[in-house]
């Protein structure tokens, strides 16, 4: 097979990184899909199993803040392309360990954006370096108004100012350096293949083991839903077609209050399970709010649609629904998951 282009993704064993890698290893069979993953708590190769024997994927571990490591990884491979993914996501872990983000996700992305930049200093023509981000960087909504790519960066957590930070470097390589980037910033994800701790995941599991849903304050905190597979049509397209330079927001077109999600994924799951409706809306749960916690997140999508023609494929409803079926199907791969038994079976096979 002769190989046409090879891209490096970072965090590629992880949530939105799987349904990536998946899309394009089977979209471009001439291209060479190297999955770069740490195999932290949130990575795990039980996600890719259905692609892990084809011809034009390759899978290496290790750590983006290993200098000598990605400086050999680029020698070995000649990258064409970077869609930088790994990251440490979850607010609630950056509030009781604000550096290890800091590690990752800042020292992680400058020492990736070095090497990008000394690998590809002599034949800058056809390279990109896609940074994936989060449109928490942009602080907290009122009741109306939407997040624009010019919207000013006010991160509130740790997390969001991590990544806001590796948002700056990325720009700032972009204007010292001419490093050909891009970069977006989408909103909450979710879909098949989600680390438990995240909401959805999180509530379709104690639904299914009649266990509390926790719902942090009085529940009105609103986000906007973007179905994971959409967001790897949005970041296959930015690759390809979106401008150096530039930044894309992508967006699911749909808000939701925290509480007003929770009682729909009840619903769902009272359908699904066979139960009497409005059960499992009795294990909600209100629990202290989180420090810092942000009221409120919108997109506004628009530069994406009107330069790129993307758009959000599927329907709230539809996309909750086959969510929840989703986990419900492969309840082998969410035990797997809760237990930790994946990540023993790393410790044996990678040391």
């Amino acid at each position: 097979m002769t190989t046409t282009h090879t891209i490096l993704i970072t965090g590629g064993a992880g949530f939105i990184g799987s349904h990536l890698v998946r899309l394009l290893v089977h979209k471009y069979p001439g291209y060479r899909i190297v999955n770069l993953d740490a195999l932290t708590y949130a990575g795990n190769l039980a996600n890719l199993a259905d692609i892990e024997a084809a011809p034009n994927y390759s899978f290496e571990r290790g750590d983006i803040t290993q200098q000598a490591y990605m400086q050999e990884l680029f020698r070995k491979y000649n990258f064409d392309g970077v869609i930088h993914l790994a990251a440490e996501s979850h607010v609630d872990r950056s509030i009781t360990n604000p550096l290890e983000f800091v590690e990752t996700n800042v020292l992680g992305t400058v020492n990736l954006l070095n090497v990008a930049k000394e690998a590809w200093k002599d034949q800058p023509a056809g390279k990109r370096f896609y940074h994936v981000s989060t449109d928490e960087v942009y602080g907290s909504l009122g009741e109306e108004g939407f997040f624009t790519e010019d919207t000013p960066y006010d991160p509130r957590s740790p997390y969001s100012a991590s990544k806001a930070s590796s948002d700056h470097f990325v720009r700032a390589y972009f204007h010292t350096y001419r490093l050909p980037v891009v970069i977006s910033n989408c909103s909450n994800n979710y879909g098949p293949y989600q680390f438990p701790e995240k909401l959805i995941p999180l509530m379709i599991n104690n639904i299914r083991e009649n266990r509390p849903l926790p719902v942090y304050g009085d529940g009105k905190y609103t986000r906007d839903w973007l179905w994971v597979k959409d967001h790897a049509a949005a970041i296959d397209l930015i690759y390809h077609q979106g401008k150096t330079g530039e930044t894309y927001n992508i967006g699911g077109n749909n808000e939701w209050k925290n509480i007003d999600l929770v009682h729909k994924l009840c619903d769902i799951m009272d359908d699904l399970l066979g139960r009497p409706a409005g059960t499992s809306r009795q294990l909600i749960t209100f629990v202290r709010d989180r420090p810092g916690h942000d009221r409120r997140y919108a997109i506004d999508a628009s530069k994406i649609r009107n330069e790129l023609g993307w758009e959000p494929s599927i329907k709230f409803e539809e996309g909750f629904r086959q969510t929840a079926q989703w986990y419900l199907d492969n309840a082998d791969w969410l035990q797997g998951v809760l237990s930790g038994a994946y990540r023993e079976y790393y410790a044996k096979q990678y040391f």
